[in-house]
């Protein structure tokens, strides 16, 4: 072996009886290749000693020259190929690229076939995110919950959804280290239940979609600049009532009061402009109106207790400080002897004479159903406020009405007795 590669012997030696150590540098390619050794004779001449054809024999390649040269060492090997041997290199070398383009075709049709799948299988596994956020706990804030929660599974999207439900327990830091989470979580939606969660939200995110759910007035809240055409991040579901019929339980209730008394958070938007409203209508029939505000819960019994000195029936909106202190107010209200009239049905079951309120759990359903349409393309700033004015349904207290001597008028022959 020289240089790791076999000395040439076979025919030379038969023929010429001194064989050349061949060191060969390159491929000698196929059986019939035309081939030079360059290398140095006896003498030292460096130069082309010969040409030599390239035969192989029992695997093994040897060479047979044209004409003798003498003994040499070959240096260098050049292959010079015969016009056939080029021809068929040329084919297998088409051949070999045909071969890697429908490979690399299959491949890539294999991968374009799998991200397919694994695009689709994606898009119908996702799972978005709905925040919720809640400012205080009380029954119709929780039936609105409960009511969304009821209309993402009938419209399919139950197990679509990861609901990631926050209460803020009346707290506003609360709410607004809540809404922070949100934000920070890239929630798909936001839903806030009552005015003051969708403000706490709004004042923290102007891209997050926020579906507002119990929130009287949107434009009043400083929400939206119209009910018809939002225009921002933010749409969702009123819970305002007729005022006209609300105005009219007070009236039909208890016919012989002069003065109303209203009982509110004046730090609620939401309740300012319900309370202006019943105002104005109750000024149109000649009653007169007076105010006790709070501030929190613990505000409630003793502005409860002073407010039924000074009126002869009370009202309050759909307040969620009142609400949540509602069976304190009640019990103030009979020992009193003066009745309330509510603006939830939830209030009502508190101890609330009446109300002409909105059905919480449909409300809930509807604020799913703008959620949904949200998280498969709309926009809230062309989703129009809904109202459920026209859904209104009578709720009263029988056991209150009994209590206050109070006979149902006939007009109300269709209410829900609580």
């Amino acid at each position: 072996m020289v240089g790791g590669l076999p000395s040439v012997k076979g025919n030379w030696v038969k023929r010429f009886g001194v064989p050349p150590k061949v060191r060969r540098t390159g491929d000698l390619g196929q059986e019939g290749a035309d081939v030079r050794c360059v290398g140095a004779n006896k003498g030292g001449t460096a130069g082309i000693i010969s040409s030599l054809d390239c035969k192989r024999s029992k695997g093994r390649f040897y060479f047979v020259p044209a004409a003798r040269p003498g003994p040499c060492v070959a240096t260098q090997v050049r292959r010079k190929e015969t016009a056939m041997g080029q021809k068929r290199n040329r084919v297998l070398a088409l051949a070999l690229a045909a071969a890697l383009v429908l490979a690399m075709a299959g491949c890539a049709q294999k991968n374009s076939n799998t991200n397919t799948t694994n695009s689709n299988a994606n898009t119908s596994t996702k799972k978005y995110k709905i925040g919720i956020i809640q400012p205080i706990e009380h029954p119709s804030l929780d039936t609105i919950y409960k009511g969304f929660q009821d209309g993402l599974k009938e419209q399919g999207y139950g197990d679509k959804v990861t609901l990631d439900f926050q209460n803020a327990q009346g707290d506003q830091s609360t709410m607004n280290t809540i809404a922070q989470r949100f934000i920070s979580n890239k929630d798909d939606v936001v839903l806030a239940i009552a005015t003051p969660a969708a403000q706490a939200m709004a004042a923290q995110t102007t891209t997050i979609p926020i579906v507002g759910a119990a929130v009287t007035s949107f434009t009043a809240a400083g929400l939206v600049k119209s009910d018809a055409a939002p225009g921002g991040n933010v749409t969702g579901v009123s819970d305002a009532a007729p005022v006209d019929a609300q105005v009219g339980l007070i009236t039909n209730l208890v016919p012989t009061a002069k003065t109303v008394g209203f009982l509110y958070n004046s730090g609620e938007a939401n309740s300012v402009a319900q309370v202006a409203q019943i105002k104005a209508a109750l000024k149109a029939k000649g009653l007169a109106t007076v105010d006790q505000t709070v501030t929190n819960t613990n505000d409630v019994q003793q502005a409860t207790q002073a407010l039924a000195q000074k009126c002869d029936i009370m009202y309050s909106p759909t307040d969620n400080t009142v609400a949540s202190a509602m069976p304190t107010v009640a019990q103030v209200s009979n020992t009193a002897k003066i009745p309330i009239i509510v603006g939830a049905d939830s209030m009502v079951s508190d101890g609330g004479l009446a109300t002409a309120g909105v059905d919480y759990l449909q409300l809930g359903k509807n604020a799913a159903t703008m959620a949904i349409k949200i998280l498969e393309g709309s926009k809230p700033a062309t989703m129009p406020i809904e109202t459920m004015t026209k859904d209104y349904q009578i709720y009263i207290n029988k056991k209150e009405a009994d209590l206050f001597g109070i006979t149902i008028p006939a007009v109300y022959k269709d209410a829900k007795l609580l």
